[in-house]
């Protein structure tokens, strides 16, 4: 899916379409998921280690939590930048 993305805006840019100044990129997009996870994760590490007293459940948990919430966020910033409002 995001490959397609990425793949189809390289062929539309190449055949003369004219590029949508207000939409990111779905690279761009996920390369902020994925910084902002890092900065999220150590948080939730951090959190979970001082809650359990465990580095190996805390890892488990922030693990867990990097996968779900990068998923999350990136779908969550592709459907924002659909909508029109506030741009």
């Amino acid at each position: 899916m995001i490959l397609n993305q990425i793949i189809f805006s390289k062929k539309a840019q190449g055949k003369g379409f004219e590029e949508d100044k207000t939409s990111e990129k779905p690279l761009r997009s996920v390369l902020k998921a994925l910084s902002w996870r890092l900065i999220g994760t150590l948080d939730t590490l951090i959190v979970s280690y001082v809650l359990t007293g465990e580095i190996g459940l805390a890892t488990s948990i922030a693990s867990i939590d990097f996968i779900t919430k990068l998923v999350l966020y990136f779908f969550h910033e592709r459907i924002w930048n659909k909508i029109k409002w506030g741009k």
